[in-house]
């Protein structure tokens, strides 16, 4: 699962720097050859990483907040607009409100609605790098329960808000969203259509602009997560020894080499048909890729609860917990298996059908949806030849080996700290 891991994010980066070229294309129209933005895009990515987590960490801290602002903004503008306070020039200058609802949730029906799965999945990946984070953090035991708790925030708030905002003001079928000529004409994000439609000068081009600063920095974590995860494994030996190496600045750089270096296969989507083909394999594949990681990770802390009880230790031993417990892990784990058993069915029966007018898919369609699963399956068969690993039942799982030292006077001192707070700082606390 290293390897698939590895894969989710090893392809995240030629992604994004495609996106952020059909994201420029709003401005160019086509003027200009998307490589000289795939350029820039690229040597401003081989920077920031030559400074290492510090480098992230600060472009994070900044991107973050620039995201921030412009989501907070756009929420605020969306109520505005449904309610119909645009400019009375605009789309949205009379009360807006669920017009659009006509058009029925379930666009395609059942297909349609298990066919954006790995869609989200994709827009999903990324949650889970706290845990790489942790590792390197001096002060995990302060620093984690607070970065879980702003991931739910995260997902609320840039998700799901902005998101039902988008499904209100702009329709699935609107001819100036991104498509098949996202080169060609100046197709835009639905978050930017809003702008351009309520006749909101400038705003649709604040929005792009953060789109592109977006995409820039999930490339960045794709570096990041890639670089970190390939030099793990050759630390355990499932990867080339050359790429555990670590320079004095504490940059894996062998790993963060070859990261930056499949960032070149953006250039393959210069042209508009090339462009679009390279999106949907790179999606396809980073988008399941991250299903299996994810079921994975809960299917890993299941078996850590079993082997945490049955090898006689009590809860109280862990100072941070999921909030769930273990039935979250069964009902992610469970999910991940549901929405692996969609994508499949979708591969097969695709939405309209297949290429040559039946109901099945064509082997090249199948590919570009289900990639993922058999180069997991190819990575698991050639790592158990190679490692030869055998199964091992939860009494013999190893709890200790890595294992940090808890520091629990300081852990006792931040419980005693949080029963002194007023009631507001206590809320603040349990929530963020």
């Amino acid at each position: 699962m290293g390897w698939n891991y590895f894969l989710q994010w090893f392809f995240i980066l030629p992604f994004e720097i495609v996106v952020a070229s059909f994201t420029i294309n709003y401005w160019t129209q086509g003027s200009v050859n998307p490589a000289v933005f795939m350029a820039v895009f690229l040597v401003a990515l081989i920077i920031i990483s030559a400074f290492g987590t510090l480098g992230y960490a600060e472009e994070e801290f900044l991107s973050s907040f620039i995201k921030l602002c412009a989501i907070v903004t756009f929420i605020i503008i969306g109520i505005v607009l449904v309610c119909g306070g645009g400019p009375a020039s605009g789309r949205y200058g009379e009360y807006w409100g669920t017009k659009l609802f006509d058009e029925q949730p379930f666009k395609n029906g059942f297909k349609g609605f298990c066919s954006v799965f790995v869609t989200a999945a994709f827009a999903f990946a990324g949650t889970e790098l706290i845990g790489l984070a942790a590792s390197e953090s001096k002060t995990p035991l302060q620093t984690l329960p607070s970065a879980c708790k702003q991931v739910f925030w995260r997902v609320t708030l840039f998700y799901i808000l902005s998101l039902l905002m988008v499904g209100l003001l702009i329709s699935a079928d609107d001819e100036g969203l991104i498509g098949t000529e996202a080169f060609a004409n100046s197709q835009a994000s639905p978050f930017v259509l809003v702008g351009k439609y309520a006749h909101l000068y400038g705003y649709d081009h604040f929005i792009n602009a953060v789109i592109v600063i977006s995409v820039i920095s999930i490339g960045l974590s794709g570096i990041y997560g890639g670089s970190r995860t390939l030099t793990a494994m050759a630390e355990q030996g499932y990867a080339p020894k050359l790429f555990s190496y670590v320079d004095r600045a504490g940059r894996p750089l062998y790993s963060t080499i070859l990261v930056l270096a499949v960032g070149f296969l953006a250039f393959a989507g210069t042209e508009p048909k090339s462009g679009q083909e390279l999106f949907d394999w790179l999606l396809g594949i980073s988008g399941l890729a991250a299903l299996f990681t994810w079921g994975s990770i809960c299917l890993a802390h299941i078996r850590f609860r079993m082997a945490w009880k049955r090898q006689g230790h009590t809860m109280d031993e862990i100072p941070f917990k999921a909030v769930l417990g273990i039935y979250g892990s069964y009902i992610g784990l469970g999910l991940s298996i549901l929405v692996f058993i969609a994508q499949m069915y979708v591969a097969i029966w695709p939405v309209g059908g297949g290429p040559d007018g039946g109901e099945l898919n064509d082997a090249a369609g199948f590919f570009k949806t289900c990639l993922a699963f058999p180069v997991v399956i190819a990575f698991w068969i050639v790592g158990y030849i190679w490692k030869r690993p055998t199964f091992l039942t939860i009494d013999k799982i190893d709890l200790d080996s890595g294992r940090r030292e808890i520091d629990w006077e300081l852990h006792r001192a931040m419980e005693e700290k949080r029963a002194r707070a007023n009631i507001a700082m206590k809320v603040v606390y349990k929530l963020f």
